[in-house]
C-alpha cells in the first residue's frame, strides 16, 4: 500500500480524484478522512493533515511566567508537542500497513517541515518505510499526474530552515513577550506581544506615526487662473508651483492682466511597459487596493489553489520557466465566459512570451490561473482574487500601452503659466488590467500664438503635508524591501498587529500601547527594533536551504544575540516599565465623563479584580459602568443614539469584534438579551 500525505484535506481530496480518475472512496480514521483507491493492483491511501501536526514549545515546568525568569528560557532545550492527536493517530494507523509514503505537502519551508514532521511520526511505527517527495505548483490534472510519475527525494535542508525559523520565533517571542509583559505588569489577556518580525514591523509604523505627529507644516501659496478659449473654459497654474513668501505671490498676482498668450505646446509619447509576472507581494498589495486585507487575500488565494484554479500563491519568482505552457494556459482560460474573448485575442496574435521580472527562483513559477472559472461559481471575494490573478497574467502577454502627455505654456503679463494633460492612445496591456489605469485629462484644442481670456484669478494658501501612513498593501511592499518576514508570513504578521491591538484602521494607525512598546524597543533594544537583525536571520535560514549553514548553528547564534539584548534590558527594567505604562495608560481612556468632563478609564476593582469603566475624577465623581470580563476593550468615537453613553468595541479570540454602549440599562441591551446574545457577551 502507498500512503500519500497532503497538507490539508481539500488538497488530499482533489489529488485523490485526479489520481484515481474519480473512483476513490472515503473512510474515516480517528475522525480524519482517508481517501482510498486501487490502481494496477496497488492500493493507495491519501490523508490530509491540518497544517502543522507538531509544534515546538518549552517543557511544562517553564509554563508559569512568574516562576521562571524570561532570560532563563534562552538556552533551555525545546520539545515537540502534538497539535492534533487525531491526525497523528490516523497517520500512524495508515503508515503501519504501507510499504512506501509520498509527501505531497506544499513545496516551501513550512510545507517541507510539515512533511518531514509527518515522516518522523510515520517512522515511529514503520522505521524502514521508503519516503518520496511529490513536488508540484498547481493542483491540476496534468501537473499532478506528471508529478507522481517523477517523484523526488525529500528536501531536508528546506525542512531544517523551517524548523530553525520555528525555534527562533518561539525563543525570541517567549523571552521578549514575557519580559515586557511582566515588567509592565500586563498579564493574561492583556499581555504585550513582542516578536522577531512583528516588532520591527511595528517600529516601522510607529516611526512613521511619530514623524507625522512631529511634522511642522510649511505654508506656501499657488496662483491659479481660469481661462477661456472660445467657448471652452480651463484652469492653469503659475510655473512657480510653491511661493514660499505670500508677498511674492501677491506681487505676481497684482501684475496679471486680462489676457494670456499660448507660447508653446509640447507633446510626448510615453511607453508604459506591461507588468512583471505576479508574485506574492504583488498579489497582496494589488488585492489591498481592491479592498482585501493581505490576510484575507492570502486565505482566498490558498483556497483557489487547493481547488486547482490558480498556481501556488506563496512565491517570490517573477520569471516564468520554459516548462509553463503559456499557450495551454490561454486555451484553458477559454473555458471562462469572462475571459474567453481575451484569451482568444492573445492566441490569435500569437503572444505567448510573458514579461520577465527581476526575481527568479526555481521553487515555483509566478502566480497564474490554472483553470477557467466562471464568476457565477465563485463568491464575490473569490472572484475578485481570481480575476486579479487572471487579468495580471493576461497583461504580461500584451503589448505596451502608449500614453500621450501634453504641456501647454501660457504667458500672462510676462508671468509663465502652464496646463498639462495626458491620454491613452493605445491601451495595450491596460485593457486586460484596467484597475489602476489613470483617468485621461483632456486639454482644449489650443494653438501656439493663440490668445486666451483670463476669467478669474486667485491665490491659494496651502501647507506642506506629512508623509502618508502605510496602507496594508504598501506595508507588504515595504516589508519585502527591508527583508522583514517572507512571502509566506508577511500577511500574518500584519494581521497579528491588529489582533494584538497595536494598530487600527487602514492606513494603519498605531495605538498608544503599540507606540509605547515600539518606543521602548527603540530606546532599550535597538537590535530588536531594526529590520537588519531580522533580515540577517532570514538570510541565515536561506543558507540552511542551500546547505551552507546547519540549523543548530543558526539557532545557537540567535540565542547568543538574544542573550546580549536581554543583558541590557534587565539592567534597564524599571525605566522600561515606566515607559510602557505611560503609553498603555493612554489606551485605557475610553472617552470623557458626562458628569464632570474628566477621562473615563478602564480600571479593576481591588477585591474582585473585575474590570469596569470609572471616572478619573473619583472620589469627587463616582460615574462608573460595568464591562464584559473577557476579551479586549477598544474605545470608539461613537455615542449610543439611545442612551447617550459611549460605545466600546469588545474583541474575543475566534469571534468577530462587537460593539456595545456602557449603560447597562440601555434599550439596546434588552434587544441583545432578546436575541439570545447575553450569555455570549458576559455580564454587562
Amino acid at each position: 500500500m502507498k500512503l500519500i500525505v497532503c497538507e490539508k484535506d481539500l488538497a488530499a481530496r482533489r489529488i485523490a480524484d485526479i489520481l484515481s480518475g474519480g473512483t476513490n472512496w472515503e473512510e474515516k480514521s480517528h475522525t480524519i478522512p482517508i481517501y482510498k483507491f486501487s490502481q494496477s493492483g496497488e492500493e493507495f491511501r491519501i490523508l490530509g493533515l491540518k497544517g502543522h501536526i507538531l509544534q515546538v514549545d518549552y517543557p511544562e515546568e517553564y509554563n508559569n511566567w512568574r516562576k521562571v525568569e524570561p532570560r532563563e528560557l534562552i538556552f533551555k532545550q525545546l520539545v515537540k508537542v502534538p497539535i492534533n492527536k487525531n491526525v497523528i493517530n490516523a497517520l500512524k494507523k495508515a503508515a503501519r500497513d504501507a510499504h512506501s509514503a509520498i509527501i505531497a505537502t506544499d513545496f516551501d519551508r513550512e510545507g517541507e517541515l510539515i512533511g518531514m514532521d509527518a515522516v518522523g511520526v510515520i517512522r515511529e511505527v514503520n522505521p524502514g518505510l521508503e519516503i518520496k517527495r511529490a513536488r508540484y505548483s498547481a493542483i491540476t490534472r496534468s501537473e499532478i499526474q506528471q508529478t507522481f510519475q517523477n517523484l523526488e527525494e525529500p528536501y531536508e535542508h528546506l525542512a531544517e530552515a523551517g524548523r530553525a525559523r520555528q525555534e527562533i520565533d518561539l525563543i525570541w517571542g517567549a523571552v521578549l513577550t514575557r519580559f515586557i509583559s511582566l515588567t509592565s505588569t500586563r498579564l493574561w489577556d492583556n499581555f504585550l506581544s513582542v516578536g522577531r518580525v512583528q516588532s520591527p514591523t511595528l517600529v516601522l509604523l510607529v516611526q512613521r506615526e511619530l514623524e507625522i505627529r512631529d511634522f511642522k507644516p510649511t505654508p506656501y501659496w499657488q496662483i491659479k487662473v481660469r481661462l477661456k478659449d472660445g467657448g471652452e473654459e480651463f484652469e492653469a497654474f503659475h510655473k512657480t508651483r510653491r511661493f514660499l513668501r505670500k508677498e511674492e505671490a501677491e506681487e505676481v498676482f497684482a501684475r496679471l492682466g486680462e489676457e494670456g498668450l499660448v507660447t508653446s505646446i509640447r507633446e510626448v509619447e510615453r511607453k508604459k511597459a506591461p507588468p512583471a509576472p505576479m508574485n506574492t507581494t504583488v498579489l497582496l498589495s494589488s488585492a489591498a487596493k481592491l479592498g482585501l486585507s493581505p490576510a484575507s487575500a492570502m486565505n482566498i488565494a490558498e483556497g483557489l489553489y487547493m481547488r486547482g484554479l490558480i498556481s501556488y500563491p506563496r512565491v517570490d519568482n517573477t520569471v516564468f520557466p520554459p516548462s509553463i505552457d503559456i499557450r495551454g494556459v490561454l486555451l484553458t482560460l477559454k473555458a471562462s465566459p469572462q475571459f474567453r474573448k481575451m484569451a482568444e485575442e492573445l492566441i490569435a496574435s500569437k503572444r505567448f512570451v510573458p514579461t520577465r521580472g527581476k526575481k527568479q527562483s526555481t521553487d515555483h513559477p509566478p502566480i497564474y490561473p490554472t483553470d477557467g472559472a466562471s464568476k457565477e461559481k465563485l463568491s464575490p471575494q473569490e472572484w475578485k482574487v481570481y480575476e486579479l490573478v487572471t487579468r495580471h497574467f493576461l497583461a504580461t502577454l500584451a503589448e505596451e500601452a502608449l500614453q500621450m502627455t501634453m504641456q501647454v505654456d501660457i504667458d500672462i503679463s510676462g508671468e509663465p503659466f502652464y496646463i498639462s494633460g495626458s491620454r491613452i492612445v493605445r491601451e495595450g496591456w491596460l485593457r486586460y488590467l484596467p484597475y489602476f489605469k489613470s483617468a485621461d485629462v483632456i486639454l482644449p484644442q489650443l494653438k501656439e500664438g493663440e490668445k486666451v481670456q483670463v476669467l478669474n484669478k486667485e491665490i491659494l494658501a496651502k501647507e506642506t503635508q506629512p508623509p502618508p501612513r502605510y496602507t496594508q498593501g504598501r506595508l507588504v511592499e515595504k516589508m519585502e524591501e527591508l527583508g522583514l518576514g517572507t512571502k509566506s508570513t508577511r500577511h500574518s504578521i500584519i494581521k497579528s498587529l491588529y489582533d494584538r491591538g497595536y494598530v487600527v484602521g487602514n492606513p494603519l494607525v498605531p495605538r498608544e500601547t503599540g507606540i509605547a512598546v515600539a518606543s521602548t524597543l527603540i530606546k532599550h533594544a535597538q537590535k530588536i527594533s531594526s529590520p537588519e537583525m531580522t533580515a540577517e536571520l532570514e538570510q541565515d535560514m536561506d543558507r540552511i536551504v542551500e546547505g551552507l549553514h546547519q540549523k543548530d548553528q543558526v539557532v545557537g547564534r540567535s540565542r547568543e544575540m538574544l542573550d546580549e539584548i536581554m543583558e541590557v534590558m534587565e539592567k534597564e527594567r524599571e525605566e522600561i516599565a515606566a515607559d510602557i505604562r505611560n503609553g498603555v495608560r493612554e489606551d485605557e481612556v475610553v472617552g470623557k465623563c458626562r458628569t464632570c468632563g474628566k477621562d473615563l478609564r478602564i480600571k479593576r476593582a481591588r477585591k474582585s479584580r473585575k474590570r469596569f469603566v470609572g471616572c478619573s475624577g473619583y472620589p469627587q465623581c463616582t460615574e462608573a459602568y460595568p464591562l464584559p470580563q473577557k476579551g479586549k476593550i477598544r474605545s470608539t468615537d461613537e455615542v449610543c443614539p439611545d442612551c447617550g453613553t459611549l460605545r466600546i468595541t469588545v474583541i474575543n479570540k475566534g469571534r468577530r469584534p462587537w460593539k456595545l454602549c456602557l449603560d447597562p440599562e440601555c434599550p439596546t441591551k434588552k434587544e441583545l438579551v432578546g436575541s439570545g446574545r447575553k450569555s455570549k457577551r458576559g455580564e454587562n
